[in-house]
Order: structure tokens, then sequence, then C-alpha cells
């Protein structure tokens, strides 16, 4: 079966993008990285998908002003030019119109550095720890228009220590991201993830909650 096309979008330096490049190196995994592709030409990521052969485009955003419809549609034009067939959302930071979204339903994904639905949005390692977490973690899940709010493909735990610091929590949690992102995006390219009633199946059962999740210490 050919492997799929996958793009990753970036705003900077893209440590989650290096994961997926990494596992996509391996001939069977079944997606393969054909482009990188960021809102900013000084994204640092850039230089390491260059570094790895793999073809990068740049849209400035700001040469669009507010017209967010105008960026998308050049977003669009480049996606179709390098024919790709999933997105991953890679610390992009921009939001993106329900319209874009929609057109790419169930083959566009995201990570997120929080058990989704807790802590949406951002800052997320210091709203764990001021609100006194014991577990935390990172979510991979489709994107939909509500930001953070698809359905939940993959999720892993990390326990929050006593006296642990933001930089501390985010680098254990970081570790786990470059786990679950590339086993997301596999099972997603495989076909083996259904959406039934906005929760992700897969292989016919049901993503554990994040409150079933027993949390790994990744050091």
């Amino acid at each position: 079966m050919a492997r799929k096309r996958a793009a990753i979008l970036i705003s900077g330096r893209g440590s989650n993008m290096a994961a997926l490049i990494e596992a996509a190196k391996d001939k069977n995994y079944p997606a393969e990285i054909s482009l990188v592709l960021s809102n900013r030409p000084d994204a640092g990521g850039l230089l390491v998908a260059q570094a790895s052969a793999i073809a990068t485009e740049v849209v400035d955003h700001t040469a669009f002003g507010k017209d967010r419809a105008g960026f998308e549609s050049a977003l669009q034009a480049v996606l179709e030019k390098h024919r790709i067939d999933l997105i991953c959302l890679a610390g992009f930071m921009r939001l993106l119109t329900a319209g874009f979204v929609s057109q790419w339903q169930g083959r566009m994904i995201n990570i997120h550095p929080a058990l989704l639905p807790e802590f949406k949005g951002l800052d997320t390692h210091k709203r764990a720890l001021d609100a006194g977490a014991k577990i935390h973690g990172a979510t991979v899940h489709f994107v939909v228009p509500e930001m953070d709010s698809g359905p939940i493909i993959a999720q892993a735990a990390v326990a929050v220590h006593p006296g642990d610091s933001e930089e501390a929590l985010a680098a254990r949690v970081l570790k786990v991201e470059h786990r679950i992102y590339p086993m997301a995006l596999k099972l997603v390219a495989e076909g083996r993830v259904q959406i039934k009633k906005d929760r992700c199946l897969i292989d016919g059962v049901p993503v554990p909650q994040a409150s079933e999740l027993v949390p790994t210490d990744p050091g």
C-alpha cells in the first residue's frame, strides 16, 4: 500500500516535527513526510527539514494582514501542489478557520501538551502546577473548529513530582509527546482510526479516557 503523504505545519523549532521525521525514515512506516510548511520564514524547523532532504515552503501570514481566508487559500494551494493526504500540526501558532478545518476533517491532527479536555489553550504546564494536578501529559487529537477539542487519538500521562518546575514538567511531557505523535500518525495513516459520536476507536476499541491512564516516568 502506498505511503500517505503528510505535511507538517510549524511556526518554530518543531521538536515534534523532528520526531515525526525520524519515525518516517523507516520505509515500513505508513506515512512519509512530504512537506514542512511554516507561516514564519525564520522558523528553525525549516532548517531541520531541509537537513533531512524534505521539501519546505513558507506562507508568511504577515503578508495577508487580517485576511485569514487569503492566507488559508495560499496554504491550501501549497498543500495541493504537494499532493498532501494528511496534516500534522506541530507548534503551528495560527488559529485555522472552520472552513479550512472542514476541508481537512479527519485528515488533520494536532498535539497538545496536556491531558485534554483539561488545560486547553496555552501555558498548560504552569496551569497544571497551579491547579495541584497529580497527573499531566500530552494528547494527539483530530482538529475541529473549536480549539483543542477534537476526538482524541492517543494520550500519555506523566506524574507531577513534588516541587516540579514548569521546565522540569515540560521536559517530561515533551518526551511522551515525541512517542505518541508518531504512533498516532501511524494509526491514522493505516486507516485504523474511526470516529463515532466524537470519540475515536482504534481497531474498533474506544481510546481510553484520561482518567484510565497510568502515568509513565520518562525521567
